[in-house]
């Protein structure tokens, strides 16, 4: 469902905010109702005892001389007045309740069960309030009795002043609307915030799902664009990354797969060729159509050196796997470069001296110690210096050079054949690359793989530089010459 995230979000909101307003307003009515009758029956209290006390003297001064007794009687006519209630007296004697603004009694027969025990309260002395003369007010109200004592401080008369609560419901109601007005005005606050949220967490990851549904279709440039310094800005990041990742895993992958399609059509053509050549040779012998003892001779010579060339290239390939296999370990030891370097030399010298070639050694760095393996450093020479002698025009020479530069150790081997094309320099490495000329008849193509693959079990940087002059150098840049290195590399 669309936007359903936003729905939701509003929803809970909003479903918050009621169930807190709602406990809020309960609690609310409740304190409000509780602190405003407690408010109100605390000033009719205090209103009442000032009252009482006032009646207190009149009446005292009443008895203590008949000529004063007119204020008195002059107070109780404006008494309800005064009082801005309704007010009773209450004479024991009598057993009669005196209502003032009417100008009436009542018995006490006309009373609730409640109302006598409050008057009885008050005249023991106490101020006491209730709201059981509510029946015969005909209305909800508070009553307060307070005593009203005479000369020798007996309580004479109880005052009792009543007041209706319908200015407390009025106040509650006039809270309640309030209250109505703020969780109405908190709903539109929630819904705008709901929308500020949504533009700021759920769009940004509507962004980040329609980036991972176009990378599950495949495109891995897709993007977040999303730009935030919190905890969905680095999860859009995280995965802006993971798509660059998958983005070269694909491109890695396509490779692999281009080299694995080169690697079975380069295979298959090295090996149909000899299996061709040695299939039609034993086809003719078979048929018996050479006779001539020399000629079979020499078809024979000719299957012998196809089906090396054959044995040669399965055994480069299987040398190239395990050298390719992390878990095949080779034998390091301590050992001396250079006289890898002069063994190696030595061995090719009866190979170059057929060839009228020269080889040449410089060595400027002495004698070197490294840790490495002695027949994997011999054979990675020996593959470059084959090369070079190879490629050498009659006559020419091939420099091998030992020199320290920018320190760090370089062993070089340098030729002066033809040279290597720019554009196929950053493929002498790969597997089956090869010239296609007279010289390199005989090779299988996977001799500079090894070597790449014995330079870099060993940190040794291995590259390649061709001139437009016909000289090519194979150069061996081993680790920087320094105190932190010194076990490994001693010169």
């Amino acid at each position: 469902m669309k936007y359903k995230m936003t729905y939701r979000l509003i929803g809970y909101f909003s479903a918050v905010l009621l169930l807190f307003s709602a406990i809020a307003g309960v609690l609310f009515w409740a304190l409000f109702t509780w602190h405003t009758a407690e408010i109100h029956e605390k000033e009719l209290k205090t209103r009442a005892v000032s009252i009482a006390d006032t009646l207190s003297q009149l009446s005292q001064q009443k008895n203590r001389g008949r000529g004063k007794s007119g204020g008195y009687g002059a107070y109780l006519r404006f008494i309800d007045d005064i009082a801005m209630s309704e007010v009773w007296l209450v004479d024991e004697n009598a057993q009669t309740i005196q209502v003032c603004q009417k100008n009436t009694s009542l018995s006490y027969e006309e009373l609730p069960l409640g109302a006598e025990n409050l008057i009885k309260q008050v005249f023991e002395g106490d101020v006491v309030s209730n709201s059981e003369f509510s029946p015969v007010l005909d209305a909800p109200s508070i009553t307060v009795g307070a005593p009203i004592y005479d000369t020798e401080g007996i309580v004479a008369e109880v005052l009792l002043l009543h007041s209706p609560i319908n200015g407390i419901s009025s106040a509650q109601h006039d809270g309640i609307m309030i209250l109505v007005v703020c969780i109405l005005i908190a709903l539109l606050l929630a819904f705008i915030l709901s929308i500020l949220l949504v533009h700021h967490f759920i769009n940004p990851l509507k962004q980040i799902g329609l980036a991972a549904e176009k990378a599950m279709r495949g495109d891995f440039s897709a993007r977040t664009e999303v730009k935030q310094n919190d905890e969905i800005g680095a999860l859009a990041g995280n995965i802006d990354e993971l798509f660059v990742q998958l983005s070269n895993a694909e491109a890695e992958r396509e490779r692999l797969d281009k080299m694995r399609q080169d690697f079975v059509s380069n295979i298959s053509h090295e090996l149909r060729t000899p299996v061709t050549v040695i299939k039609g040779s034993l086809e003719v012998l078979d048929k018996g159509l050479i006779t001539d003892p020399a000629e079979m001779q020499e078809y024979f010579h000719q299957m012998i050196k196809d089906t090396s060339h054959l044995q040669r290239l399965i055994n480069d390939l299987l040398e190239l796997s395990r050298l390719q296999n992390a878990n095949f370990k080779i034998e390091m030891a301590e050992l001396n470069l250079t006289d890898i370097v002069h063994e190696t030399i030595r061995s090719m010298q009866r190979i170059a001296q057929q060839k009228q070639v020269e080889i040449q050694l410089l060595n400027e760095a002495g004698e070197i110690c490294f840790h490495g393996d002695y027949g994997r450093l011999r054979q990675m020479f020996m593959i470059i210096l084959d090369n070079a002698v190879k490629f050498s025009p009659p006559g020419s020479k091939v420099a091998v050079k030992i020199y320290h530069k920018r320190s760090r150790l370089v062993i070089s081997v340098t030729d002066w054949g033809k040279g290597i094309l720019p554009e196929e320099i950053p493929y002498v490495f790969e597997r089956f690359y090869k010239e296609r000329s007279e010289q390199n008849k005989s090779g299988s193509g996977l001799g500079l793989s090894i070597a790449k693959q014995i330079a870099d079990r060993h940190n040794i940087e291995i590259k390649c530089e061709s001139s437009a002059q016909g000289d090519t150098t194979f150069s061996f840049t081993l680790l920087p010459v320094s105190p932190q290195t010194k076990d490994v590399l001693n010169i």
